[in-house]
């Protein structure tokens, strides 16, 4: 049967003698395609904390309410619309989120407020470990790509602000497809652009739901769990978890 090359590598560190895996055992496992590329959800990347920090700053007491409630309605809202076919893009769709939330908790939203909140989703920097771990992947030759529901404007926004642009070959968002992921037309965009296979191509997930899409489309998927949430009940599990892009990179060229 074929020999898988991670489950080579592990007999291999195991001390297994290649022998006593069977004839061509190595032939089969070198022959096995390495990952290609990387695609990106962006907040493996980019670290969206000070977004809600400045909403604690802007209401006192109230951030994290605020800030819990926006992440759901935001997200709740990108999903409805791409079901009822009613699409509307990822700026339009947090800061719709983030007007509702603020009325909802009776909370005064400026307009001023609200073009700060906003405009912190263009100025983010990309958590600690993320530089290294991309100059590693580029050194390796994997092929890195954004695959995010943000707009590209807005990707391209904080890779400018976090110094990233050297790093990555695309910014693929799913406004090319009208929709979200875990659309399959979203994920699909990956292997069209890259023109890879999608066993060819690692997806980086931040949140359990996207790695649950990940998977159900094929890829093989890491969830870089900086959070530490628990595994979403959805009947799938990530390839490999880690807790920043180090265990990444591991996981992608080792």
């Amino acid at each position: 049967m074929p020999l898988d090359r991670r489950a080579f590598i592990k007999a291999a560190a195991s001390g297994v003698a290649v022998g006593a895996l069977g004839p061509g055992a190595l032939a089969q496992a070198a022959a096995v395609p390495r990952l290609q590329a990387v695609a990106f959800d962006a907040f493996p990347v980019f670290d969206p904390r000070p977004v809600f920090k400045l909403a604690e700053t802007l209401f006192p007491g109230k951030g994290a309410q605020l800030g819990e409630l926006w992440r759901t309605r935001q997200f709740e809202y990108q999903w409805l619309r791409a079901l009822s076919g009613q699409y509307v893009d990822f700026w339009q769709a947090t800061e719709a989120g983030l007007t509702f939330a603020a009325r909802k908790l009776g909370l005064d939203l400026t307009g001023a407020k609200r073009d700060s909140l906003m405009g912190a989703f263009l100025q983010l920097n990309a958590w600690p470990d993320v530089p290294e771990a991309l100059k590693t992947l580029k050194a390796a030759g994997v092929r890195l790509a954004f695959l995010s529901n943000m707009t590209a404007e807005m990707l391209q926004a904080n890779m400018r602000n976090a110094k990233l642009e050297p790093f990555f070959d695309h910014v693929i968002s799913t406004d090319r497809a009208r929709t979200y992921k875990p659309d399959p037309r979203a994920y699909q965009l990956g292997v069209d652009v890259l023109q890879l296979k999608r066993e060819e191509i690692a997806f980086a997930a931040f949140a359990g739901w996207d790695v649950a899409g990940a998977k159900w489309f094929g890829y093989p998927t890491f969830w870089v769990n900086r959070a530490g949430f628990p595994v979403e009940e959805l009947g799938v599990t990530a390839d490999g978890v880690g807790t920043d892009l180090r265990q990444l990179v591991t996981f992608v060229t080792g």
